[in-house]
């Protein structure tokens, strides 16, 4: 975006999150619970077993719908899956206020927007969550 820098965390979480058509306010709150209490931050013996926030962590969260993208066919992706811009944007807002009410720090990008997401990488956890009836959550 023209270089301007809309957010940045320290140490935390960058959540890539898309939403999905039929995806409810419910879906948002329990997605909210389960980034929020995730344990995949290493304790002191060196174990995945602290949170987010008992590592002293914030998150990032930056929409994308292409998380959505049909590629069972051809070379171009179908993005039917994913929630109209309308119920994505109040949705996503929704995960974004549900996380804050948890107590974490949380940053945003910008919804819609064409971003450079820069990520540095320290550890051998990246996880897919979806939405109750989907799979991982």
């Amino acid at each position: 975006m023209d270089g301007e820098a809309v957010a940045a965390i320290g140490p935390g979480l960058l959540v890539l999150a898309g939403v999905a058509r039929g995806d409810t306010p419910d879906d948002a709150r329990h997605l909210a619970c389960k980034v929020a209490g995730l344990r995949i931050f290493d304790d002191e013996q060196g174990k995945l077993n602290r949170a987010v926030g008992e590592a002293g962590g914030a998150l990032l969260v930056v929409s994308q719908f292409t998380l959505y993208a049909d590629c069972a066919r051809g070379h171009r992706p179908g993005f039917a899956d994913a929630a109209l811009p309308d119920e994505a944007v109040l949705l996503l807002d929704r995960f974004v206020q549900e996380l804050r009410s948890l107590g974490r720090e949380v940053r945003t990008g910008r919804f819609g927007a064409r971003m450079l997401v820069e990520l540095q990488n320290d550890g051998p956890v990246t996880l897919i969550l979806e939405s109750r009836g989907r799979r991982g959550a």
